[in-house]
């Protein structure tokens, strides 16, 4: 459904909508109910939204993915347990700037959850599972265990079990770390 043969995507009204950043400001936008994110009335906070987002997508998102799958980024026998090393000096100082942030305010945008707070409680789940250390960063695993509290995030965690029960009943092998589920084909 994505051209460009990635996830995330969003189907709306048989429009094709890609990449986070624009489907969380989307949802944002079209159910203000909801309250995804703060609802500022000036450019300046609106970008500041903005740059919270690019700052997971961007700055975030691509070292977890060589914490988590660090095959894929070299080639040479061994060479994956380097790209983990170097990927895990690069995510410290910005678990550093997380955690002080989330020493401040019990969400990332003060007393009220928004999808940045699961956008980076993602970010840890992924990285913890990968043997990432998070014990440096009392806050940020404190927001962890506030995330897991919240009914939303209880369903979702059920709704994930559920499906890895039907993908095993399928044939298919389901390795857990934590939150998360990886799929891994049976031969």
């Amino acid at each position: 459904m994505n051209p460009k043969g990635k996830v995330p995507t969003l189907i709306v009204d048989g429009r094709v909508l890609t990449e986070n950043v624009a489907i969380l400001l989307w949802l944002a936008a079209r159910f203000p109910e909801a309250n995804l994110l703060p609802q500022y009335q000036d450019a300046f906070g609106k970008a500041q939204l903005v740059a919270d987002l690019a700052y997971c997508a961007s700055g975030l998102h691509p070292i977890v993915t060589r914490l988590r799958i660090p095959q894929y980024f070299c080639d040479i026998p061994g060479g994956e347990h380097r790209v983990f090393e170097m990927a895990e000096v690069a995510m410290r100082p910005n678990f550093a700037l997380i955690d002080r942030r989330l020493a401040e305010h019990e969400w990332w945008y003060g007393d009220c959850w928004s999808v940045m707070d699961a956008y980076i409680n993602w970010v840890w789940f992924r990285v913890t599972g990968a043997g990432f250390d998070g014990s440096e960063y009392p806050h940020f695993a404190h927001h962890d265990e506030r995330i897991k509290q919240r009914p939303s995030v209880q369903r979702a965690l059920r709704r994930n079990s559920h499906a890895a029960e039907l993908l095993n009943a399928q044939g298919l092998a389901v390795k857990f770390s934590g939150q998360d589920a990886v799929r891994a084909p049976t031969t």
